[in-house]
């Protein structure tokens, strides 16, 4: 018998997504917050939806997640890689198709550490000859 959701951790940058995916409808709510509510630019809608979209399953499950940390971008891709996850716990043999678009694997990038003696991370004063 199978679980009534499955659950899933996202990351990416410094924000977390808790993701819980069950069978359903469709609809998807981010904080208590319907999907075109919390996220309203299109690109991380589209993100998102990835891979739901891959699989033709964006009408056949129900997402709730809890996004925190970082900003919508990061939350974003964060969100992306939950859903993955939550997929493959619902059906490992999805797991192909996934990885094969980049959808497992954990996006590593995040900001560099501001380094003393430099204003930023690589950026150095300006050298003066005179």
């Amino acid at each position: 018998m199978k679980p009534p959701f499955f659950y899933a951790t996202g990351r990416r940058k410094t924000s977390v997504a808790r993701v819980y995916l069950s069978l359903g409808t469709g609809k998807i709510t981010v904080n208590n917050k319907s999907l075109l509510e919390y996220f309203r630019r299109e690109i991380l809608k589209m993100t998102i939806m990835q891979p739901l979209e891959l699989l033709d399953a964006v009408s056949k499950f129900d997402i709730e997640a809890y996004c925190s940390g970082g900003g919508l971008s990061g939350q974003a891709g964060a969100l992306r890689l939950g859903m993955a996850r939550a997929l493959i716990e619902f059906d490992p043999e999805l797991k192909p198709s996934l990885r094969k678009h980049g959808f497992v694997t954990r996006d590593p990038r995040a900001v560099e550490r501001k380094k003393y003696g430099r204003p930023k991370a690589r950026k150095r004063f300006q050298y003066s000859k005179r």
